[in-house]
C-alpha cells in the first residue's frame, strides 16, 4: 500500500525500516509537475518543427528553381508549358505529360491527386535531382474527409507556377495571355529584364489549388488563386534568378485555414484591403514594355 511503513527484521535489531514509497498525493504532485513541463515544452517542439519544415519547403523551391533553369538550358531559352486545368487534362488524356507539372488537384479520389508517375513523366520531372517530392511543402498535409477515410495522407503538389512564365497554352494568343492582355509573358528567361522581381513558384492555398497555373489578374481586387500561410501566415516563393523567400501575408483574408472549403473563391477585397494582393501582383509581371517597378 502507497505510503506505509512495514516491520522488518534487520541482523540482529529489531525496528522500523521504511522502504521509501511515495504517498498517492506525492504521486499525484509529480504527475501534475511532468504534464506542466509537457505543456510548457510542446509549445517549442511544435515551433521548433515549423521552423524545419519551412527550410525544407525553401529547399524545396530552390531545386524547383535550378529545374527551371535547367529545362531553359536544354530548350533554347524556353520556359516551359504552364497549362490551366483543359490543357492539363489534354496532356495526361494524349500521353504527353509536357506541362511543367502534369497534375489535376481535388478534394475527391480521383487518381490524378497522387499519381507521382505522371509529374515524373516529363515537363520539369526529369530536372528535379531531388524527386518530385520537392512539389508538396511538408507542412501540407490535407485531405478531404473522403480521402481521409480512405487512407490518404496527402495529395502530390503544393506548388504552382506563376500564370504568366511559360508557355500558357490554351490562353495564348499570340504572345499575349488572354487573363492580363496588357501585361508581358515570360516565354523565355531572356525575356525577365530583372530574374529577382518576377516571382516564379508559390505554394497554394489547398483550397485553391486545382491546375499549376497561379492566377490573378493584375489590377483587379480579388483573389481567383490564393497562396497558402502554412507556415505561420507565411507563404514560400522562388524569383527567376533562383532565390527563395518566405512572405508573411499581413490580411485574415489571404489566410483562411488549410482545408476542403475554407477558401471561398474568389475573394473580392475593398481597396482598404489589397496589400497582400498588391505585393504579389508587382511581382507577377510587369505591363507591355514597361520596365519593373516594386513597391515596398
Amino acid at each position: 500500500m502507497l505510503g506505509r511503513c512495514p516491520r522488518r527484521e534487520v541482523a540482529g535489531q529489531r525496528g522500523r525500516r521504511c522502504r521509501g514509497a511515495f504517498t498517492l498525493v506525492e504521486l499525484l504532485v509529480v504527475i501534475a509537475v511532468i504534464a506542466i513541463l509537457a505543456s510548457l515544452a510542446l509549445p517549442a517542439l511544435s515551433a521548433a518543427r515549423g521552423k524545419g519544415q519551412a527550410a525544407v519547403c525553401l529547399n524545396n523551391h530552390r531545386q524547383l528553381s535550378l529545374a527551371l533553369q535547367l529545362y531553359a538550358d536544354e530548350s533554347e531559352d524556353r520556359l516551359p508549358y504552364n497549362f490551366g486545368a483543359a490543357g492539363t487534362k489534354a496532356a495526361i488524356d494524349s500521353g504527353r505529360y509536357n506541362n511543367w507539372a502534369t497534375s489535376l488537384l481535388d478534394w475527391e479520389l480521383n487518381p490524378a491527386n497522387t499519381n507521382l508517375a505522371w509529374l515524373r513523366a516529363g515537363g520539369l520531372g526529369p530536372f528535379l535531382s531531388g524527386g518530385v517530392a520537392v512539389l508538396r511543402c511538408p507542412s501540407d498535409r490535407v485531405v478531404s474527409a473522403l480521402q481521409k477515410a480512405a487512407g490518404w495522407t496527402g495529395r502530390g503538389r503544393s506548388v504552382s507556377l506563376n500564370a504568366m512564365v511559360g508557355n500558357a497554352g490554351e490562353f495564348m494568343v499570340g504572345y499575349s495571355n488572354t487573363n492580363n492582355p496588357s501585361y508581358r509573358q515570360y516565354w523565355k528567361l531572356g525575356d525577365i529584364w530583372a530574374a529577382s522581381r518576377i516571382f516564379t513558384f508559390i505554394d497554394e492555398h489547398p483550397d485553391s489549388i486545382n491546375d499549376g497555373y497561379f492566377l490573378n489578374r493584375v489590377g483587379y481586387r480579388e483573389w481567383l488563386d490564393l497562396p497558402a500561410s502554412y507556415h505561420q501566415g507565411a507563404a514560400t516563393l522562388s524569383f527567376l534568378d533562383g532565390h527563395g523567400e518566405r512572405r508573411r501575408w499581413v490580411s485574415s483574408r489571404t489566410r483562411p485555414p488549410a482545408r476542403p472549403d475554407a477558401a471561398q473563391l474568389p475573394i473580392e477585397l475593398p481597396e482598404t484591403d489589397k496589400a497582400d494582393y498588391d505585393w504579389l501582383m508587382d511581382r507577377t509581371t510587369v505591363a507591355t514594355g514597361q520596365a519593373i517597378v516594386i513597391q515596398n
